[in-house]
């Protein structure tokens, strides 16, 4: 009989920014890539549809959100960005299965914050204070 060959589980993941945070996120999201198709079309072309050529390659901003804690990291790499410095990281995201063994890698080229929002706060809720931080890149490798 074949082995099964479940799908691996979105909770467990690790997000690595060199020199910037070692704290957990609670969400990872924005890990896309896109190719633009140009329509093309010859003048002598006797079919009336058009060609569709590959284009500039576009990667989508990863989205990063966790619980506030003491830790000011995440908001230090978006103010030295503010203040006309920014700080260009190699990060990774890491999918771990059942027993926490990384099984795939997303590294991530020229990572640097963009945008950083602070959190809803309610004082008739109990919900967590998220931070949330957008993050522009350069490209996504996935490897096993």
């Amino acid at each position: 009989m074949p082995s099964r060959n479940d799908p691996f589980e979105a909770l467990n993941f690790l997000v690595e920014i060199d020199g910037i945070t070692k704290a957990g996120f609670s969400e990872v999201t924005g890990l896309s890539v896109e190719i633009a198709a140009i329509e093309y079309r010859e003048g002598n072309d006797d079919t009336n549809t058009v060609r569709k050529l590959p284009g500039l390659t576009k990667y989508t901003n990863i989205i990063l959100k966790r619980g506030y804690t003491s830790d000011l990291s995440l908001w230090n790499w978006m103010q030295d960005a503010i203040n006309g410095k920014v700080v260009r990281a190699a990060m990774s995201i890491t999918l771990l299965d059942a027993s926490r063994q990384a099984v795939l890698r997303w590294a991530v080229r020229e990572a640097w914050p963009c945008k950083y929002s602070g959190p809803s706060l309610k004082a008739e809720g109990n919900d967590v204070a998220i931070e949330t931080i957008e993050i522009c890149h350069e490209g996504v490798e996935l490897s096993q």
